[in-house]
């Protein structure tokens, strides 16, 4: 039996509600005085405790999809790259306003996060830098931490007068920026790529998905709550433009994330095309749902369940028309839960949007898996955007 099979975990807490069972059946003939009795006791009590904590590890197993095999349970990994499949013909490419005060839209903090995070080592010039920031959001009303990868081109005096592409990677819920850049190497990935020239240079920002910790705003603009769209699309462009070199139009954006951050990658490039046409997604859902962590997303009564439709991509595919996007999605057939839905979603793409995937025989949602998928994503994604775009005046 598989380690996420229905069938083992069933079994599994069969077994342990017969062990509590027997143990109380048991009990008054182990009651005994001696070595015996007391070892028959102490066992009874083990194996109970054994198959009851199995059952309950086995279920958020099978829940969050941590571990597909049992050679991934006892460290057996592929750590091969994921191979990015075309899956579509190429195309074509109310708030509370918050100063900026004399520190601007983006405010240096130092080396804050980054003694946790896997810097490029070297000179800028050679492999770029990684700067840690606080966001300013004006229309959101927040203020967001992040880490800003610099490509060593941006420091090269003949790309002085150039705008880079970036990309905005988006870490899952609840986890912080400090993944993006120590667990899953977005950095030092991102340095590694363009040094070989596998990767155009690209100016990387991690953040977080959610504007109001510990809620899970699933960059949704919550009726009445955080705007986490708004933040998403309008605040934190706005702000990265007005301190770095950045390209100006859309061609130069893209959206990427892993698991609620990758969900959040393509749930902004399909709702807000104009903001970000190209979009990454590891081990993303298709459709944002109201939880225990989020709260009430989409309000009440029929504008509501109207809002809830539309956050459902697949529904949108099917419904509306598609936007002129690229979005690479990836997933794996042994281990992740969102296998089926990812064919569903790839066979619901139409024109203009086009799309590819990465698919692996097995992997679960960690980083482990994530991380075969991170360096050919980011390798895609260089691909679809434009540089240099402009000539920074």
């Amino acid at each position: 039996m598989g380690l996420t099979s229905r069938s083992l975990l069933y079994t599994v807490i069969f077994v342990a509600v017969v062990c509590v069972g027997l143990t109380l059946w048991l009990w008054p003939r182990l009651s005994g005085r001696g070595v015996l009795p007391l070892l028959g006791r102490l066992g009874a009590i083990v194996v109970t405790q054994l198959t009851i904590m199995s059952s309950v590890l086995l279920a958020v197993n099978s829940a969050n999809s941590f571990y597909g095999s049992w050679g991934e349970l006892i460290g057996k990994y592929d750590r091969s790259p994921g191979e990015v499949t075309q899956v579509t013909e190429n195309g074509g490419a109310s708030t509370t306003p918050v100063d900026a005060g004399k520190g601007g839209l983006v405010r240096n903090t130092g080396t804050e996060g980054l003694d946790k995070s896997d810097i490029p080592q070297g000179p800028k010039d050679k492999v770029g830098t990684l700067e840690s920031v606080r966001l300013v959001a004006r229309r959101a009303g927040v203020m967001e931490p992040a880490f800003v990868y610099l490509p060593p081109q941006y420091y090269q005096e003949q790309y002085k007068r150039q705008r880079f592409p970036v990309v905005i990677a988006i870490s899952g819920y609840p986890g912080g920026i400090t993944n993006l850049s120590h667990f899953l190497k977005v950095p030092k990935t991102a340095s590694d790529l363009i040094v070989e020239r596998k990767m155009q240079p690209t100016v990387i920002v991690m953040v977080r998905p959610t504007i109001a910790p510990p809620r899970d705003t699933e960059c949704v603009d919550v009726p009445g709550g955080p705007q986490s769209e708004t933040y998403f699309t309008k605040d934190l462009p706005e702000a990265l433009k007005s301190a770095y070199r950045v390209g100006h139009e859309a061609s130069a954006w893209g959206v990427m994330g892993y698991s609620s951050g990758g969900t959040c990658a393509l749930e902004l490039a399909m709702r807000q095309p104009g903001t970000f046409p190209v979009a990454g997604a590891l081990s993303a859902d298709y459709k944002i749902k109201n939880d225990l962590t989020t709260g009430n997303l989409f309000g009440d009564g029929e504008e509501g369940e109207k809002n809830k439709r539309e956050h459902d991509l697949i529904w949108r595919l099917q419904n509306l028309p598609a936007p002129r996007v690229s979005v690479l999605v990836t997933s794996s057939k042994e281990g992740e839960k969102n296998f089926k839905e990812t064919e569903k979603f790839l066979k619901a793409v139409k024109e203009p949007m086009t799309a590819a995937k990465i698919i692996l025989p097995s992997g679960s949602h960690n980083f482990t898996t994530w991380r075969r998928e991170i360096a050919p994503t980011l390798e895609w994604m260089g691909k679809q955007m434009t540089f240099p775009q402009d000539v920074n005046n």
